[in-house]
């Protein structure tokens, strides 16, 4: 008799049913599992591309924005030299009553309209200055119509009342009026220009970043994929091969178990069957497996061969992966092989920022952000870092007895003041004193910084600046560096609108200077300048 309820029937049922679902799963072929795991990406790679595409749109919509305010400039430009060709050409005429002189009237008469409706065409999108450009436009037409087609008019039928027109000062008045109104218009529109040229800078910072995150994102979904692929097929197929490897050693005995998907399944039952007829051919077994030792006996050669002759970080990197890959490895060796590639990729990633950061400079791409920066405060935060860095070493500082302020990037010269002690540092093996100085000296900041090091021999000190340059010294002592530390220092510093230094004598140490403009010498109207690689400063010497 049964007494099982209706919940236990319920559960029985669904029971079934998630049986039934795991089994349909389960008995899929292979290719349904690829063609599942290949829509899957499919659709989050078109997710993450969608989400680019339109941090592109945004980023191109930016840019003609920018574009749009230089074309307004360009055209305000070309206006109000019409303008001023009305007024000089009328001038002129009137002073010498010679009609050469208004042939730049007559070509200023027959442009100025089409510069008036392209620059009032430009300005829909911006109430505020479509509304002063109609203005310039109505006094223009005044202008000319009112007074200067008059005047020239008058003068040719009259050329005898030519010397009191050339005095006459209402038309320069006219034109003083609209020149003021264009300066303000102009004004205007630089400063929307320049907002818009951040605005751009930001969408592109911002179109990176998406840039960067959908490509780490495909990437992780790739690996998603992968791993899913490797789970449901890879290991399946992982086992028959490690199954293989069993059988390969002797051990004839060895069997699959016969659960896996569609054709993986089939496999597992073809290597059972292979492996009972295997029973009954062992000598070819035996001769099989030797060829397999061999085989791996000559792949374990070239490895080592391989990792032996390579001397880089990137061989570091591949010479313990492929011993990772190539042998079983003990979880502790696994950690410490993990380590030593982490330094060496570590390396090849400092290399690499240091390429990136120099390759922004070259292309003007390395932006500064301008702010208040007080280089005493700077250089303590600095020095206290490094000191923490050598306990041979002690690090000075004689601060300037007035705040030293510039206006710069904070992060940009705490990399060139981090580069300079790192430097003393490094190339004072012996330890020693680094002494750090700054004074302000006319509208000027100044840093020395000295060590008792190795110095800079005589013929070294031209190519000091060189990209990739390290001296014979710092190669033969080991000392670590990639030889672009300095040259980065160097043209950060002149962004900046200063100069970078040293004087320096083999085996009596080093003393570096940096001199940049104290921040009331800046103009705010002035150009910011370039983070180019221009011609090399002229050498000041430090105190």
């Amino acid at each position: 008799m049964n007494h099982a309820g209706p919940d236990a029937e319920a559960a029985a049922g669904a029971g079934g049913s998630n049986g039934r679902s795991r089994r349909s799963w389960a008995d899929s072929g292979l290719l349904a599992r690829i063609a599942f795991a290949a829509i899957a990406v499919a659709i989050g790679l078109a997710i993450v591309f969608a989400v680019l595409f339109l941090a592109i749109g945004s980023l191109h919509q930016r840019s003609l924005d920018a574009r749009r305010s230089q074309q307004v400039i360009a055209t305000a430009n070309e206006l109000q030299t019409y303008v001023i060709d009305l007024e000089t050409g009328a001038r002129g005429f009137a002073l010498t009553r010679d009609e050469r002189y208004l042939d730049p009237w007559n070509v200023a008469q027959a442009l100025y309209p089409g510069a008036i409706a392209t620059l009032v065409g430009l300005t829909k999108d911006n109430v505020v200055q479509h509304r002063r450009a109609l203005v310039i436009k109505k006094d223009i037409q005044v202008y000319f119509s009112d007074y200067s087609v008059g005047i020239v008019n008058f003068l040719r039928r009259n050329p005898q009342e030519a010397p009191d027109v050339a005095t006459d000062a209402r038309g320069r008045r006219q034109v003083e009026a609209i020149r003021r109104k264009f300066k303000h218009f102009l004004d205007t529109e630089t400063a929307l220009s320049e907002a818009r040229n951040q605005t751009a800078s930001a969408t592109t910072r911002n179109s990176l970043v998406v840039g960067g995150i959908g490509l780490g994102a495909a990437l992780l979904l790739i690996l998603v994929g992968a791993l899913y692929v490797n789970r449901a097929v890879a290991r399946p197929v992982r086992r028959t091969a490690e199954a293989a490897a069993r059988i390969a050693g002797g051990d004839l005995s060895e069997r699959l178990d016969t659960d896996g998907p569609g054709e993986v399944g089939e496999l597992e039952r073809t290597f059972n069957t292979m492996a009972a007829s295997l029973e009954r051919t062992v000598a070819d077994l035996e001769e099989r497996n030797q060829t397999l030792v061999e085989s791996e006996q000559v792949k374990s050669e070239l490895v080592s061969n391989v990792s032996h002759e390579l001397r880089t970080p990137l061989a570091s990197v591949l010479g313990f992966s492929s011993l990772m890959l190539d042998r079983e490895v003990s979880p502790d060796e696994t950690k410490r092989y993990l380590e030593v590639i982490r330094t060496e990729a570590r390396r090849l990633a400092a290399l690499l920022n240091d390429l990136l950061d120099l390759q922004r400079v070259e292309q003007e791409a390395l932006e500064l952000r301008r702010e208040e920066v007080e280089l005493n405060e700077l250089l303590s935060t600095q020095i206290t870092l490094y000191s923490a860095q050598s306990d041979t070493h002690e690090l000075r500082f004689q601060a300037a007895g007035e705040p030293l302020a510039v206006r710069g990037d904070r992060d940009r010269l705490a990399q060139v003041i981090g580069n300079l002690l790192s430097n003393a540092i490094k190339y004072s093996p012996e330890g020693g004193a680094v002494e750090v100085t700054t004074e302000a000296i006319g509208d000027e900041a100044w840093i020395w910084v000295r060590d008792e090091g190795l110095g800079i021999p005589r013929a070294h000190q031209e190519q000091i600046f060189t990209k990739f340059f390290r001296g014979d010294v710092g190669r033969e002592l080991g000392i670590a560096g990639t030889g672009l530390g300095l040259v980065l220092a160097r043209q950060i510093v002149e962004a900046h609108g200063g100069q970078l230094g040293f004087e320096s004598e083999a085996g009596r140490g080093s003393t570096f200077w940096l001199q940049l403009p104290a921040s009331h010498t800046y103009d705010d109207d002035a150009p910011e300048p370039s983070l180019a690689a221009g011609d090399d400063a002229e050498s000041r010497h430090g105190m």
